[in-house]
């Protein structure tokens, strides 16, 4: 890939990523203030001159607590949700087309190695929006979510866990870590051993090739699995002119 397309790939990546913090930042203010609300409700409920009537104790209004956080402790997967740090290094496995192209394998993708469906109305040089690649990118996230649930069962796992079986799902398909094509890694489920799940995260090749851009996402897979390291691994260069490449 040459300086200038690794330069574009780059710059759409970085405003996808810039528009999803943006929706993500309004969707937590708008959950803040519902919030808030639903507080100052039960306070003035509580308070009301009619909630102590004829011997009746006012009804109690309690704020619920606080989720147990997942990046200290394993919790069931059913709780978890892909973190906006795996939505961002999704992106930047997968990068950004806004024009709908064949994959290695042949198939009409485009976004966030979004699949086309028919149901997509989308065909091979047909353009979408960044909005629409982060539409995209969310439906498929939401499709491997519940593909790693029904996958890992009743394991309990950490957050950074989860993105990582997230990932592998993303990139290879639910029908790719099934006990038929990944026997090992489903016997390391059944069995808790973590250190196994994280040996079998790796994944090399495309249409039959092995891929060095696989390669170093398993890295980074793995490392996000056993350490939350979301960084991108590969090798970065820098010429003895200051130019930096990867």
């Amino acid at each position: 890939m040459s300086k200038l397309a690794r330069w574009m790939r780059g710059e759409m990546v970085r405003e996808l990523v810039r528009r999803m913090r943006r929706k993500s930042k309004s969707l937590d203010n708008r959950r803040g203030k519902r919030k808030t609300a639903l507080a100052l409700s039960a306070g003035i409920m509580a308070l009301s001159p009619g909630a102590v009537e004829y011997g009746r104790q006012a009804p109690t209004h309690t704020v619920a607590e606080a989720a147990i956080d997942a990046m200290k402790y394993r919790v069931d997967a059913d709780q978890l949700s892909v973190s906006e740090a795996m939505k961002e290094a999704l992106a930047e496995e997968e990068g950004v087309m806004l024009t709908v192209y064949r994959d290695v394998a042949g198939y009409p993708t485009v976004g966030v190695g979004h699949l086309v469906r028919p149901a997509d109305n989308l065909k091979v040089g047909d353009t979408i929006t960044y909005e629409q690649a982060i539409a995209f990118l969310e439906k498929d996230i939401r499709h491997a979510e519940e593909a790693v649930k029904r996958l890992v069962g009743d394991l309990p796992l950490y957050q950074y866990e989860f993105d990582a079986l997230v990932d592998l799902v993303y990139n290879v398909g639910e029908g790719n870590v099934s006990e038929d094509k990944s026997p090992k890694l489903n016997v390391a489920i059944k069995a808790g051993d973590y250190q196994g799940i994280a040996d079998e995260l790796r994944y090399h090749t495309a249409a039959g090739s092995k891929a060095n851009g696989l390669i170093y996402r398993s890295e980074r897979r793995q490392a996000i699995f056993t350490d939350a390291a979301y960084g991108d691994p590969r090798p970065i260069e820098i010429s003895v002119s200051g130019e930096v490449s990867a």
